[in-house]
């Protein structure tokens, strides 16, 4: 049993069960951190793709290394990627759809490729002041910068710099001006990364600068794109490679003798059928099969952005008033708990008008529940906070509270 991060008034502790009453509001913004397990295309609705088709704007600044995910995303004309999946048995998604132009195009993502004046992350200030002098000084009407302002997503990568940092060279160079840039433009995601592996294992500085900028993240709540982890694993996802002295182009060291001997991305190739396992990313640096993984987590980090929340959820919608309706939205309930009872055994994203709850709620079942306040009178956006007047109890599952005061 998981709760995520908020504010409590008092913890109890009795018979199996956790009852928490909270007095205080609850800011449950979560991290959102796409990982190796986060390349299954087929776990992302087509619908979270258009949505993030037609919201995102992203400026992407990389060196060679970050051009890994323009590579598996589809290439310089973006539709390599949407060629693989047309057709392919493995997964039922129409033509179109992972399709990428850099600038506005309908139909298509908005990309801006090589949008910050062709550096990366690892040139401290000069990424900070590219950033700037890219998104124009902030305004504070749109959270955005006075030029490029349909910009709402800004994302780096590295180079091999990160294995020469240290720690607080990290918190000066990167983790502290990424944060000073997310508040000076609030209404900009600011996507942090990894950098990538270079062979010296779990007790390397890499790896140690690695987990910082993970357990930064993960603390502080920010967007997280996890490059190194990606490439430490198979589709399969069994083996940490990383541990075994991986490289960036995927070579590692398969009988413990300190010596790179194998290939773990040539391998897979190797037992998998070309342009229906895997197709010719032509990353940089590695492998194809990295490049596809590199791909197939950068949309994934898309559809996320566009507000999926990375599970295939059962939505539903409590409004309390009594009106009987919720917009044009079922199913609808006047109660949260009338809605977890009747959808016990599924993972379920509750959507809570912006109102008072009065009523005791137990959450019992064992899948995931998400309680997301806020909403307005139709369900198309989040206005405000929800509250619950009365005690929430967690028996089993995993339970995220988001925009919701507990009284």
């Amino acid at each position: 049993m998981y709760i995520s991060k908020y504010k409590w008034a008092k913890i109890v502790l009795f018979t199996g069960l956790l009852l928490i009453v909270f007095r205080s509001a609850i800011f449950a913004a979560e991290p959102i951190i796409v990982d190796h397990e986060c390349t299954d295309l087929s776990q992302i609705p087509n619908s979270a793709i258009e949505q993030a088709k037609s919201t995102l704007h992203i400026a992407y600044e990389h060196t060679s290394h970050g051009s890994q995910l323009i590579a598996g995303m589809g290439g310089s004309n973006g539709t390599g990627l949407d060629n693989f999946l047309t057709n392919n048995p493995n997964y039922a998604i129409p033509s179109g759809l992972y399709v990428w132009s850099d600038g506005p195009q309908t139909g298509f993502l908005d990309l801006d490729d090589d949008a910050m004046y062709g550096s990366d992350a690892g040139y401290y200030p000069t990424w900070v002041n590219n950033t700037r002098s890219y998104l124009g000084d902030p305004d504070s009407g749109t959270g955005r910068g006075t030029l490029h302002t349909d910009v709402n997503v800004v994302i780096w990568s590295w180079c091999g710099q990160v294995s020469g940092y240290s720690e607080q060279y990290m918190i000066d160079a990167y983790l502290a001006p990424m944060s000073q840039l997310e508040l000076d433009y609030p209404g900009i995601t600011f996507v942090y990364m990894t950098g990538h592996l270079d062979g010296s294992g779990a007790n390397g500085n890499l790896h140690l600068r690695n987990q910082q900028i993970r357990e930064f993240c993960r603390s502080n709540s920010k967007v997280l794109y996890d490059f190194a982890d990606i490439e430490s694993y198979d589709p399969e996802g069994l083996v940490n490679y990383m541990e075994l002295i991986a490289n960036d182009n995927c070579d590692y060291d398969s009988n413990n003798d300190k010596t790179r001997d194998a290939n773990w991305a040539l391998s897979w190739q190797s037992i998998h059928t070309e342009n229906v396992d895997w197709w010719a990313s032509g990353a940089a640096h590695s492998q194809n099969l990295n490049g596809n993984l590199k791909g197939f987590a950068a949309w994934w980090l898309w559809a996320r952005l566009a507000g999926w929340n990375g599970l295939n959820y059962t939505t539903i919608h409590v409004n309390p008033d009594s009106t009987g309706h919720c917009g044009a939205n079922l199913p609808c309930y006047e109660l949260i708990q009338n809605g977890l009872n009747e959808n016990s055994d599924s993972d379920c994203l509750v959507k809570i008008r912006e109102a008072t709850c009065f009523e005791e709620v137990i959450s019992n079942g064992p899948a995931v529940t998400v309680l997301e306040g806020g909403w307005n009178d139709d369900f198309t956006i989040i206005s405000g906070f929800s509250t619950i007047l009365g005690s929430l109890t967690v028996s089993d599952g995993c339970l995220t509270l988001k925009n919701i005061v507990l009284q």
